[in-house]
């Protein structure tokens, strides 16, 4: 396989981006959310909150590129905890990697880059919320040496799922 590089999204990127993450999160919920929910996600939905983000001048968020042969194969997200079962964490908001290269090493070293911007912004550890059912994703994250820390129901804009987290206190490594 190509080296995969990664680098940091800019503004021109939520056309691509809101491509890849409705792919990537249908391929990934379709049995998981409710029928409405998953009609609902759309394109035009998921662009305006990338642009939104992606202007925001906010130094703790970070949103990361993967890109193999300059194909988008895998992006992520981190900030300030969404939620007040993170309490001082930083949060990793999105992490979605296409499903036809997960298991190459890819969604790790996202993830370790998000982690290490969280560490540099003064956050003492990092988490992440896991829709529950989400098997693979929570096997991922526990062979990480994620610890489950409780349960929350996040309010995203269109579903209010139910949510497990996974937390990597200070000094521990991703």
């Amino acid at each position: 396989m190509e080296k995969v590089t990664i680098r940091h999204a800019i503004q021109a990127d939520a056309d691509a981006i809101a491509h890849f993450h409705v792919r990537v999160w249908r391929q990934t919920y379709r049995e998981l959310a409710p029928a409405e929910i998953y009609a609902a996600l759309d394109e035009n939905r998921r662009r305006n909150t990338w642009r939104e983000t992606l202007s925001a001048n906010n130094p703790d968020q970070i949103v990361l590129l993967a890109e193999l042969e300059g194909m988008l194969v895998a992006i992520g997200a981190a900030g300030a905890p969404s939620a007040e079962i993170f309490g001082d964490l930083g949060e990793i908001k999105n992490l979605y990697v296409d499903p036809d290269l997960k298991r190459q090493g890819i969604g790790r070293l996202l993830l370790s880059k998000l982690a290490s911007h969280l560490r540099e912004r003064g956050f003492p550890g990092v988490g992440l919320g896991v829709v529950d059912g989400n098997v693979p994703a929570m096997a991922f994250y526990e062979a990480l040496g994620g610890k489950r820390i409780g349960e929350y129901t996040d309010h995203g804009p269109i579903w209010r799922s139910p949510n497990i987290v996974f937390a990597w206190p200070e000094n521990v490594g991703l």
